[in-house]
């Protein structure tokens, strides 16, 4: 018997391209797969297979690009906190596209909110009253982007991993993107919406720790491709 399960999804707004809070109603079939529509179904109707992402069916085609008006509405707050935590515009409106379809008013089943999709916990982490502000949302996405930028040492893959799996799963499974079919689509689907913007994601570069060891009595740089497990060092990239 099948359940409906009315819910707003993060999906949802890049899935199903209408716009604001409309209810979304879900659907899964016997074999796992998950149908989301903007209406009820009552009658036989044609799904549609989503890119990148092959358990999940729609009611309506897959849109690649967002109505200009949609994306334009928040290109100033893009533009200025992107400038602000030194990243690429195109990586943050690929994201935002992703996360919510520039929706502000999106949130998920897990009660990520807004355009950027922040969890309650990293939205009161960084100071934000009300998530489904696009000026606080942006404001605080961008600098948690920019957090995990730092923290993989500028691989957007490894980035964008983080913010869908957790910074810890990325970790576990040796600072690699986790083997998780959502993380794994999710990356690819952000790297799919930047490059059409003509952006591609930027990956690991060479990573290179200076340190210095004082060896009779003098200082003494060196460098390895490991990082040290104690005391301080300089990270170089080439």
């Amino acid at each position: 018997m099948r359940t409906r399960i009315a819910v707003l999804v993060i999906s949802a707004a890049l899935f199903c391209p209408a716009y604001a809070s409309a209810q979304i109603y879900a659907w899964r079939d016997a074999n796992g797969t998950l149908v989301l529509s903007d209406r009820t179904i009552d009658a036989p109707t044609d799904v549609y297979v989503v890119e990148g992402a092959p358990s999940y069916r729609t009611t309506r085609p897959q849109s690649t690009e967002l109505p200009a008006s949609r994306r334009e509405q928040f290109e100033d707050l893009v533009v200025e906190h992107a400038a602000k935590q030194d990243l690429r515009p195109e990586l943050v409106r690929a994201v935002i596209q992703v996360e919510s379809g520039f929706n502000p008013s999106a949130r998920s089943p897990k009660g990520a909110m807004g355009l950027l999709q922040l969890m309650p916990e990293t939205a009161t982490e960084l100071g934000v009253r009300n998530a489904y502000d696009p000026a606080e949302n942006i404001r605080a996405g961008t600098l948690y982007l920019r957090r995990l930028l730092d923290r993989y040492e500028g691989n957007e893959e490894l980035a964008l991993a983080a913010y869908n799996a957790g910074s810890g799963a990325v970790d576990r499974y040796g600072r690699r993107i986790p083997p998780f079919r959502e993380t794994r689509d999710y990356v690819t689907r952000v790297g799919s919406a930047a490059e059409r913007k003509g952006a591609r994601l930027a990956t690991a570069k060479q990573i290179v720790y200076k340190t210095v060891e004082i060896r009779d009595g003098r200082a003494i740089p060196t460098y390895s491709t490991e990082r040290p497990t104690s005391g301080t060092y300089e990270t170089l990239t080439r």
